[in-house]
């Protein structure tokens, strides 16, 4: 996994095909999430694991990616009742079928696990990496993992750099990385939000 390359003057974020930010969220329809641009910004956030650098991060990377590809399959199957993922779930759990719903599932707890861990790494400037994605696996990922999964996880974790060597690859400018970061994490702090909501329903369950 190569890093990629930042622009000279912008940050890894705005190199991102869609951003966290810019995916639409309808509060007049129960907060649907647009599905196209929601896995767009979800392909972009895997960047991310590129720039932790370790091979380690493969697994974490390609897990997330496959659970975008299966929401994905499902979109191109039955467009017309896919264009929100809330709508997406619902359309596919009449068919008795759950292969995106749990794959949705699986995304949403990658997404939370990315998000607490950057998220308390940017207001903890003494913390390292390591600790905040090992704490964020134990708040989000961890529970749900079985015995085989957990290490390659936590070898994921603990290879981690330093962050006084990860935040320079997000851009140069360190006062622009933190306030698009904020900002990204914000976003994606709500998304989850609303999709860990719309999970608990029970006509999101199956």
């Amino acid at each position: 996994m190569s890093a990629p390359a930042v622009p000279q003057g912008s940050t890894l974020i705005s190199t991102f095909k869609r951003s966290f930010v810019d995916v639409p969220i309808n509060a007049n329809k129960d907060n649907a999430i647009s599905t196209s641009e929601f896995l767009e910004a979800a392909e972009g956030l895997t960047s991310m694991f590129d720039v932790l650098g370790s091979v380690a991060f493969s697994p974490v990377k390609s897990d997330m990616l496959g659970n975008v590809k299966k929401i994905r399959e499902r979109q191109l199957a039955a467009p017309a009742d896919s264009e929100t993922l809330q709508a997406l779930v619902l359309n596919e759990l009449k068919t008795k079928s759950h292969r995106a719903t749990e794959g949705l599932v699986w995304l949403v707890r990658g997404l939370e696990f990315t998000c607490i861990a950057l998220s308390q790494n940017l207001a903890q400037a003494d913390e390292e990496l390591a600790n905040s994605f090992r704490a964020a696996y134990g708040a989000t990922l961890k529970p749900h993992h079985g015995l085989l999964v957990k290490p390659v996880f936590s070898a994921a974790m603990s290879a981690c750099p330093y962050r006084k060597d990860f935040y320079p690859k997000l851009g140069a400018d360190q006062d622009a990385v933190a306030s698009e970061l904020r900002a990204y994490l914000g976003a994606l702090e709500k998304i989850v939000g609303i999709l860990k909501g719309f999970q608990d329903r029970k006509e999101a369950k199956w």
